[in-house]
């Protein structure tokens, strides 16, 4: 095998040795989340907390009170869930601001029924004037969208095997003649 021929395998090599998509950086997930009564939580510890967000801590608890759109004297997981979440939003959207006493935890599922609309995570602006908050990361999955998905896979060692297998045929054969 000639020279050129052995340099064109060795950049082939090469240029398959290296991944074909960047390296996928966290990937930002953003989502809307709720702060809501947790299911197994007793009624008197969510009252109780009730009573602290919609009093010392500040939340807007009109629409649970009587003639509001989330108005229900019989559900307490509801009304606390309604007070846990106004607080969590005016607080910096934080795992220390829905805890109250460990009876709250954040949810994806909108807790939303009928007229009453409870308002999540990305309707709050952000310091920088944003409309969505950044929840979270994902490092999961990758954007391969623009590059060549082949990467990674077990088409390039197979690839880089044969031309490997070429590349020292080429020199054996080149040395021999």
């Amino acid at each position: 095998m000639s020279s050129p021929h052995l340099l064109l395998l060795l950049l082939l090599l090469v240029a398959f040795s290296f991944p074909q998509c960047p390296i996928a950086q966290k990937s930002i997930a953003q989502r809307d989340l709720w702060c809501v009564a947790k299911n197994n939580a007793d009624d008197q510890s969510l009252q109780q907390a009730i009573d602290w967000a919609c009093g010392p801590g500040g939340a807007n608890c009109d629409p649970i009170q009587q003639n509001g759109p989330c108005y229900d004297p019989n559900d307490v997981q509801t009304t606390a869930s309604w007070a846990f979440n106004d607080y969590y939003l005016k607080n910096g959207l934080t795992d220390d601001a829905c805890y109250f006493s460990n009876t709250a935890a954040l949810t994806n599922l909108n807790p939303s029924h009928d007229k009453c609309k409870f308002p999540s995570s990305s309707s709050v602006n952000n310091a920088n004037g944003n409309s969505t908050i950044t929840i979270g990361t994902r490092s999961d999955s990758a954007d391969l969208s623009s590059c060549n998905q082949i990467a990674g896979t077990w088409v390039l060692p197979l690839i880089n095997s044969c031309l490997l297998f070429l590349l020292t045929w080429g020199w054996a054969s080149s040395g021999s003649s």
